[in-house]
């Protein structure tokens, strides 16, 4: 048998061995019906954000003064241009709420890929080379962690300035100590295994022994916390943005739409309503789908 037929065997062997695992992750994933409806929900919220432009009535920063806080259609005094009703500055909530989605899909990726990236590496670190080390890394984990995640982010938002880029900073600051505990305890879990040992006996370097023989079985547990880290990030970007600190008027976040409503809480409903379940369900989404993510990558919860 030729070297070029051995080689079409094995690729052959790991398609079929890759699209087995996809069937099985997706049969266990899908037997979870709430995680199935929160991830046709977040593709929801992901095509809008896409479309925003195409779908939006209006421009997000379009203010009509003939119109100010005009209620939703199906209320009395509604205007047929504004399904979800306006704001005190005449602004189409529906059209801010379809490009503020934009900017929470936004913070999400941006603060899921900081914490991720960096979480790993130093969780890798610690629990491979250990030592002294390893306790520096913890010991400067459990700090962070030691503080209120929100007062923190606060505490860093006013040293680097309101903004919504230094909002994604802080939070994911915040965020990593997860990533890196829970990266290290894979990593304790699988460096004594006969395949890790295999490869430091064959020579193999320490960064590969790192990113390329343990990671890729640590990660089912990181895919997880990632799910759920990023509605945290939508909701701890909300609430900075509520205060003041995250992104600032006029742009159209969630949580700065409920900053500029709260005077309008008892005399304009939507206002305020409206920007807050669309944070409660795309949260509410992401957590559901982070269980069934859960509940399919972790062999001991996997139903028979």
């Amino acid at each position: 048998m030729s070297e070029a037929t051995l080689a079409t065997e094995v690729i052959d062997k790991r398609k079929g061995g890759l699209i087995g695992q996809l069937d099985e992750f997706w049969r266990y994933f899908r037997e979870n019906r709430g995680a199935v409806g929160g991830l046709l929900f977040f593709l929801f919220i992901c095509l809008v954000a896409l479309l925003a432009d195409l779908i939006s009535p209006f421009g997000p920063y379009e203010q009509f003064r003939d119109a100010l806080l005009v209620p939703p259609l199906w209320e009395d005094g509604g205007d047929s241009r504004f399904l979800l009703g306006t704001d005190a500055v005449g602004r189409d909530i529906l059209s801010r709420l379809i490009h503020g989605s934009r900017y929470s899909l936004f913070v999400g990726c941006i603060v899921v890929s900081l914490s991720l990236i960096v979480g790993i590496t130093v969780g890798l670190i610690a629990g491979v080379v250990g030592g002294t080390l390893d306790t520096i890394i913890m010991r400067l984990m459990d700090i962070i962690l030691a503080f209120p995640s929100l007062l923190l982010a606060l505490a860093l938002v006013a040293v680097l300035g309101p903004s919504l880029t230094n909002a994604m900073i802080a939070i994911a600051i915040i965020q990593q100590p997860h990533y890196v505990r829970l990266t290290r305890a894979a990593v304790l879990g699988e460096k004594n295994k006969d395949y890790v040992m295999a490869a430091r006996v064959a020579g193999v370097g320490r960064a590969r022994l790192m990113f390329v023989t343990i990671l890729p079985n640590c990660l089912a547990p990181l895919i997880v916390q990632a799910a759920l880290s990023f509605s945290t990030a939508i909701l701890d970007a909300a609430a900075l943005g509520f205060l003041g600190m995250g992104a600032q008027p006029p742009t159209p976040e969630w949580g700065t739409m409920l900053a500029d409503a709260r005077e309008f809480i008892e005399r304009a409903w939507w206002v305020v309503t409206l920007p807050g379940i669309a944070i409660l369900l795309t949260v509410l989404a992401i957590n559901l789908m982070g269980d069934g993510l859960r509940d399919a990558l972790d062999p001991k919860l996997k139903r028979s």
